[in-house]
């Protein structure tokens, strides 16, 4: 967030993308995508484009790392070196760590880690394109992958962002937003327990704006969550007709 709001992104409660204050980007997302995982997704908001894919439960390599009583949740969040305009260092580096750290900590509590004792669970992410919301973007992939995976979970975990763009509040921030907007809020959510399993915030709000900023976060996952059991459902009720 660059925080220079002299740019005009907002004309007439219109972005330059053409959306209204609080509407998503185009969502796209699928299920099943790689033979070689357990389970793997694909999620889109517009051109930003993840895909992740789940190996395991499998057993802990180091041994030593293994938890007798439930499974690990190891996860890796990674930008292909293509994703961006100017090509990024392949590898991981302190932001996609970070990014990594996060993720996880968003997921677990809907993974029913207690059923696969020793073992582990691995989630990789790998962001193809990127055009802000990457995080939110791997989260929904991720999420996806495990329930194709077959994965016991509570429930899916849902990510989507807002912010404050030319002094207003908008839903899923994208493009020029991201660089020259005044705040982005990316959440992930538990929508069953209307819980908040991750809540970051880049740049500087009133309390009553961080409130508004959240509330619409929230309306946004809602609407993805609802995308996302329609993607599975298709998948499954697809495969039950063959």
């Amino acid at each position: 967030m660059g925080g220079h709001s002299d740019i005009q992104l907002i004309k007439n409660g219109i972005r330059t993308d053409g959306r209204k204050l609080d509407e998503l980007r185009p969502i796209e997302a699928n299920v099943g995508i790689l033979n070689r995982a357990q389970g793997s997704a694909m999620f889109k908001f517009g051109t930003t484009f993840a895909i992740a894919g789940v190996f395991g439960p499998k057993r802990v390599h180091p041994k030593h790392m293994e938890q007798a009583e439930r499974a690990i949740l190891r996860t890796e969040y990674r930008m292909a070196p293509f994703s961006t305009k100017e090509r990024s260092r392949p590898g991981l580096n302190r932001r996609s760590t970070e990014i990594s750290f996060v993720t996880r900590n968003a997921l677990l509590p809907v993974i029913i880690t207690e059923e696969f004792p020793k073992t582990s669970i691995d989630v990789s992410i790998e962001i193809l394109q990127a055009d802000a919301s990457t995080r939110c973007c791997g989260i929904n992939a991720a999420s996806l992958a495990l329930a194709d995976a077959g994965i016991p979970m509570r429930d899916l975990i849902v990510s989507c962002s807002a912010g404050k763009v030319n002094g207003h509040i908008v839903l899923d921030v994208a493009g020029e937003e991201d660089m020259a907007g005044e705040v982005d809020m990316p959440i992930a959510y538990y929508t069953k327990r209307k819980e908040i399993t991750l809540l970051q915030m880049d740049g500087i709000v009133t309390p009553e704006e961080a409130r508004k900023i959240l509330k619409l976060a929230i309306s946004g996952c809602e609407k993805i969550y609802k995308e996302m059991q329609e993607t599975l459902k298709s998948k499954y009720s697809a495969g039950d007709s063959e």
